[in-house]
């Protein structure tokens, strides 16, 4: 891709990190245990969910979503264009960092909120934020890297 042309198979690709991440992240043995307890869900109430329904809009949020991320890690530069001591922005490395910041500042700030007036603990707040910063990471990379 040149320039700032949409490479549309990374977003898709992108739009995938966040259902592995989620398969990892809330696990039983990483995190899925503690997260169930903190935010109420029940083995009965898991059960009960339409995976079409779920997963799909999953799908389909996670593409939105990693079309505002393809727009801010672009304005970092364009392929090949060097900044500072001979570095080039366009890095798996530096789209992380933009996914890292874009959790800390909208996703905390978003979850953190909701979680007071829910009266949610520090755990569940964590957890959720942290699966974010990690999967937007992620995504962030990919978009950068893969420009």
């Amino acid at each position: 891709m040149g320039g700032m042309d949409i490479n549309y198979l990374a977003l898709v690709v992108a739009a995938i990190i966040p259902l592995i991440t989620g398969f990892i992240w809330y696990n039983p043995k990483v995190f899925g245990t503690t997260w169930m307890k903190e935010s109420g869900m029940t083995e009965e109430k898991a059960k009960s969910m339409n995976p079409g329904k779920t997963y799909g809009l999953a799908v389909i949020f996670a593409f939105l979503a990693a079309s505002f991320l393809w727009g801010q890690v672009m304005l970092g530069g364009a392929p090949g264009e060097a900044h500072g001591a001979g570095g080039n922005f366009m890095t798996f490395k530096h789209g992380a960092f933009h996914g890292v910041l874009i959790s800390i500042m909208i996703v905390l700030p978003v979850f953190a909120t909701n979680a007071l007036f829910e009266q949610k603990s520090f755990k569940y707040v964590a957890i959720n934020v942290g699966y974010w910063v990690v999967t937007f990471a992620l995504m962030s990379g990919l978009l950068n890297a893969w420009a």
